[in-house]
């Protein structure tokens, strides 16, 4: 059995001169460009400044901030808060390789991760922890912003 073919009274795209393939792919360039200056360059194994994976989680009295820091050594991170903004910058350096790089899909080269955490924080007291390649940021709120409990009489 034999199914009917349906064709276009319009001429095809490439005989008008357009090809949608072509469209389609200009169309994506234009679109990873456009990713790209916003929020920087995600390939894997780029060099330029990349934002790394993280967590931000709210307790009674503390923001924790868990950032994926594979391949970091401590001296090479900044951890930083202005205000309410977390500003965590670094870079992972490549390590010397024997042979030829076949595949790269892990990250090397500088990296920023900035957040702004909402109400009131103690700076003063800003801890950081890299354990395991996760670095935690624990943010306490300041007095004014825990929640307190209020006794009811009556």
């Amino acid at each position: 059995m034999t199914l009917p073919v349906l064709r276009s009274q319009n001429p095809p795209a490439a005989a008008a001169g357009l090809d949608p393939l072509h469209e389609i792919a200009q169309l994506q360039q234009r679109m990873n460009q456009l990713f790209t200056t916003m929020i920087g360059d995600l390939s894997p194994g780029t060099s330029g400044t990349w934002t790394p994976l993280a967590d931000v989680t709210e307790t009674d009295d503390a923001y924790l901030v868990e950032i994926d820091m594979p391949g970091v050594d401590r001296k090479d991170l900044t951890v930083e808060v202005t205000g309410t903004r977390l500003h965590v910058r670094g870079e992972i350096v490549e390590k010397e390789k024997a042979g030829w790089l076949r595949h790269r899909t892990r990250r090397v080269g500088q990296f920023s991760y900035q957040t702004l955490l909402p109400g009131d924080i103690d700076a003063d007291h800003v801890k950081a922890d890299l354990a395991d390649g996760v670095l935690t940021v624990s943010v306490p709120k300041s007095e004014a912003a825990r929640p307190r409990r209020i006794p009811v009489s009556g």
